[in-house]
């Protein structure tokens, strides 16, 4: 039976949505909730137990070219029904760790599983049942992420009852029912079951988009022709400096507010608005990006995380009040980049290769991830504190607003882009 054309996108859609509020909440932003309880425990340094980050995001970035080809390839079901798999198990590794070589091996574990069943796989899949209201639709499914902040108080709580490893095994055994069936919701392209992105009965290839430019249900660009293109370093670059930012942030912000004398539970609901914050960017930046120039709404963005970081930094000088400020304008600033960059690869390079594109640009980008929170846990092991790396951060947004103001614009014609 034939599933019904945008109704159908929208359920890949919601999975994505539940997906990523489910994986995010644990692994990306849960893992501030273990970073104490494994140091008191284990007697490791921020910097050591900070590499776990690095070692996830090193795996992340070098598997994203990868399972993007696969996810143009094969579709996103096999590949989020083996990230699923691959993540509880990791968890489950960590959850018994003793010492620092098992500590890695589950990240790396758990990097497989996040590489195959997250980002690059949904935003493919999303990208392949929309065109015209892709911001829309990406701006909803990465809210789940955002939504995924929810967990934070959750994992404080099991963590009070059960200890860190308790906790850590019960959330693996919630990948299995949660995540497992959720990818068989997955389809690939709607053109396989004889529709057209966002159910249109006209060719998408006759149209143009709210930003000008004319659409084109297959792909403008071979991989050759993208690693040519000035506009696809120019946002890679972006998104390091973006990445490193945020990992950064979501990976210290517990550890750094306990630090400023902030209590473990004042600052677990901080963890939490962070991402609960972003959906409004999720949702507002990326309808606004199916209307306006996405290039200048991301600077918008860019320009909100790094005021918002600076904030943060100056949090252990001015007073917790200017934690509210740092709340809104780093989580929509947030928020609304990572649901424009989909949309943003979308325009440049096109439909087909989606996900061999989006996973190069994944793969840059997680340097930034690499980067990031080592940089910070050092900063702290030998500073003796936060501050001033927040500072450096928020020198790195401006460098990503640079760099995406000078991207080349996308042209209307058959070249879609400048090459170098």
């Amino acid at each position: 039976m034939k599933p019904s054309r945008v109704f159908y996108g929208w359920w890949i859609v919601a999975a994505s949505f539940l997906t990523g509020l489910y994986t995010a909440g644990v692994i990306f932003y849960g893992f501030t909730t273990v970073f104490e309880p494994i140091a008191e425990e284990l007697g490791w340094s921020y910097t050591q137990i900070s590499l776990a980050s690095s070692i996830r995001g090193l795996e992340a970035g070098l598997l994203a070219p990868i399972v993007g080809f696969l996810a143009d390839r094969l579709g996103p079901r096999r590949l989020i029904f083996s990230g699923a798999i691959f993540t509880a198990l990791g968890l489950l590794l960590l959850a018994r760790t003793q010492t620092l070589g098992i500590f890695y091996a589950s990240f790396i574990l758990i990097a497989l599983g996040m590489s195959f069943g997250t980002m690059t796989v949904l935003m493919t899949a999303i990208a392949n049942w929309f065109h015209r209201s892709v911001g829309l639709a990406s701006g909803i499914a990465v809210s789940g992420f955002g939504f995924g902040g929810v967990l934070i108080p959750v994992i404080v709580r099991l963590i009070e009852t059960y200890e860190w490893r308790g906790a850590i095994t019960i959330l693996a055994v919630g990948v299995f029912v949660i995540v497992l069936p959720l990818s068989l919701v997955f389809r690939h392209k709607p053109e396989q079951y004889g529709y057209l992105p966002d159910g249109q009965e006209e060719d998408p290839a006759e149209s143009t988009d709210n930003n000008g430019l004319k659409s084109t249900s297959g792909a403008d660009f071979t991989t050759r022709q993208t690693l040519k293109s000035r506009a696809f370093w120019h946002l890679g670059l972006a998104f390091v400096c973006h990445t490193m930012l945020v990992s950064s942030t979501i990976t210290h912000v517990m550890p750094y507010l306990s630090s400023i004398n902030i209590v473990r539970s004042k600052a677990s609901v901080v963890a939490m608005a962070i991402p609960l914050t972003s959906i409004g960017g999720r949702l507002g930046l990326g309808w606004l990006g199916d209307k306006v120039n996405r290039k200048m709404v991301l600077v918008a963005a860019l320009a909100a995380m790094s005021l918002g970081i600076f904030c943060f930094g100056y949090t252990s000088i001015a007073g917790a009040w200017l934690l509210v400020v740092f709340i809104i304008l780093f989580g929509i600033g947030y928020g609304g980049s990572i649901a424009l960059r989909p949309s943003l690869v979308r325009e440049y390079f096109g439909r087909s290769s989606f996900g061999t594109v989006f996973g190069l640009i994944m793969g840059i980008t997680m340097m930034g991830g690499i980067i990031g929170p080592p940089l910070a846990g050092w900063v702290y092991d030998n500073w003796g504190g936060y501050q001033g790396i927040w500072y450096i951060f928020a020198g790195f947004a401006g460098v990503a607003m640079v760099s995406v103001l000078t991207a080349p614009q996308k042209s209307t014609g058959e070249g879609a882009v400048d090459i170098m």
